[in-house]
């Protein structure tokens, strides 16, 4: 469930719910998904050809994609590990598999692309490819889905017709499905990421948890004075500085984030919006007040680690699992009385709402499967990914193998000791990715009881709740996607404007630039056709209401 800020080019990814056919098929139901007729046109379907798992084939296909980062140093391969292996089982499909080296991705598939030599299945995120994913199907890369999920794929058939606001976020502008999707099954899964501040400090100094900035001034001075904390807030800023900022911690105060968001229909830049000077006044502040880690341009994941188990800093923005569930032991380490809590996103007066907050969609992007070109036998392939949107194939996803990995108690799949004391000392994240896929994105609907479990403590559980309560919704974009044509000059025009913004920021902040500065980065802005990157963003955005 891990969070990141996405750039200028990969735009926030949403949606809701989940309903999923039997994994032993039957017909998935009426609707149209012809995509030369008016989405709200129907005709009768092409009979969909039900499924029984395991299939009988004697065929094996070839999957690419990366091994995901809670089983690297602890599985070589996925043919290594025991979900893979247990998929391949169920479905009655076997699988050869590849993944590129670490850190590597884009690179490998680069080359794998210019070769020529394509394996059946492709797990990537095509709405970062260049030209997004109807460059990737009119390139002749992947197919388009859409007869092949028509005939063979009722489960997810099903699903998308039953969740429309969903079906219109995993296709293209045109209607071509190009991948099968990760969709977050409940509201709950879609946020996991906010403020965090040391509680047991906040009582000891009689503060309650901020919600205002001037709060947030109080309690960090109070920090430093008082606690001698060195570094009172820190974040992690590689690649970019304080990288959670998109999700507009702190900048939200001022009506602002980090990339674009709309407001009252009108698509904007938040770098560019004088909210933006407002939040590099105050960071600039604290960070001469000493309220903000001095080290804090250049702190890696690491050194954050180190600075919040140490008690130099008593303030972060993290995620619920990878923040309070990494950081609480650490810190009880140094004192058994430390507590991490959440804190709502930052406001200007009591009583106001959050603009913006982490909040992803129920659709993202990483982890979905494209069937390429070079499918030898696509139908097969289909009918394989088509298991992780059936009764079954969820809840084998997200739990696993029932008497291994989960066991029923009254209806309710509960993980095993294997999953969450594991004897080999892995870590409940490193376990679970071993046995299911509910920690990680992939080709199936995510369940929210995975979470409830996953958030052992009630402090990470009742973080979502805190966090939740924002007006994201009214200001993300949807997944919009420029048109192939369009994608490259979009990309070179945020590219300069970015590589500006991060400048900007940091050397107000730091102090090496006057605040009045801003207005000539502005301007400067302005020159690098900022203005048309609005303009596609926003022609982006009326081609997505249209889908």
């Amino acid at each position: 469930m891990k969070r990141l800020f996405a750039t200028a080019l990969s735009i926030v990814l949403l949606g809701t719910l989940l309903i999923a056919c039997s994994s032993n098929g039957g017909n998935a139901g009426s609707g149209n998904t012809n995509t030369d007729k008016p989405a709200n046109e129907t005709e009768t379907p092409a009979e969909t050809t039900a499924t029984t798992y395991p299939i009988k084939t004697d065929e094996k296909l070839s999957y690419w994609g990366e091994i995901n980062g809670n089983l690297i140093g602890v599985k070589a391969s996925h043919s290594e590990v025991p979900f893979f292996q247990d998929w391949q089982k169920k479905t009655g499909v076997s699988l050869e598999f590849t993944a590129p080296p670490t850190g590597q991705t884009q690179e490998a598939l680069n080359v794998m692309l210019a070769s020529g030599d394509l394996p059946d299945m492709i797990e990537y995120n095509f709405l970062g490819f260049p030209g997004g994913p109807e460059k990737a199907i009119n390139d002749g890369y992947i197919l388009k889905l859409n007869d092949l999920i028509d005939k063979y794929a009722p489960n997810l058939k099903k699903f998308l017709q039953e969740n429309p606001d969903i079906d219109k976020m995993v296709k293209t502008d045109s209607g071509s499905y190009y991948a099968f999707p990760f969709i977050r099954g409940d509201e709950y899964l879609r946020v996991f990421q906010g403020p965090i501040i040391r509680k047991d400090w906040l009582d000891e100094l009689g503060l309650s948890v901020p919600e205002t900035i001037d709060e947030w001034t109080a309690a960090l001075t109070a920090f430093k004075e008082k606690k001698g904390a060195a570094a009172p807030f820190s974040v992690v800023s590689k690649p970019r500085f304080f990288n959670e900022s998109g999700n507009g911690a702190f900048l939200g105060a001022f009506g602002v984030n980090r990339g674009f968001y709309q407001e009252d229909g009108v698509i904007k830049f938040g770098p560019s919006e004088s909210g933006f000077k407002e939040y590099l006044s105050l960071f600039r502040d604290w960070y001469q007040k000493g309220l903000i880690d001095k080290n804090v341009a250049t702190a890696d994941s690491k050194a954050l680690d180190s600075s919040i188990a140490s008690g130099a800093t008593g303030a972060t923005i993290g995620n619920a699992g990878g923040g309070i569930g990494k950081w609480q032991p650490l810190v009880e380490a140094n004192n058994p009385e430390a507590v991490l809590v959440a804190a709502p996103y930052p406001v200007l007066k009591h009583g106001d709402m959050p603009k913006f907050g982490q909040k992803s969609m129920a659709y993202a992007s990483e982890g979905t499967v494209a069937i390429t070109t070079a499918a030898k036998n696509p139908e097969l392939a289909v009918r394989m990914l088509d298991y992780g949107y059936s009764e079954e194939g969820r809840m084998f996803f997200n739990f696993g193998t029932e008497g291994v990995s989960y066991n029923l108690e009254d209806g309710y799949p509960k993980y095993t000791d294997l999953l969450m004391k594991n004897p080999d000392k892995l870590a409940p994240a490193q376990a679970i990715s071993m046995y299911a896929r509910a920690s990680y994105n992939g080709p199936f609907i995510q369940d929210k009881r995975y979470a409830e479990q996953f958030f052992a403590l009630q402090t990470q559980r009742d973080a979502v709740t805190t966090w939740q309560k924002t007006d994201a919704n009214k200001y993300n974009l949807p997944p919009i996607t420029p048109t192939p044509e369009e994608s490259s000059e979009f990309a070179t025009i945020m590219n300069d404007i970015n590589t500006l913004v991060d400048e900007m920021t940091l050397k107000i902040i730091l102090g090496s630039e006057p605040l009045d500065q801003f207005e000539s980065y502005v301007a400067k802005m302005k020159s690098l056709n900022l203005d048309r990157a609005i303009a596609i963003q926003t022609a982006a955005l009326e081609r997505y209401n249209s889908r």
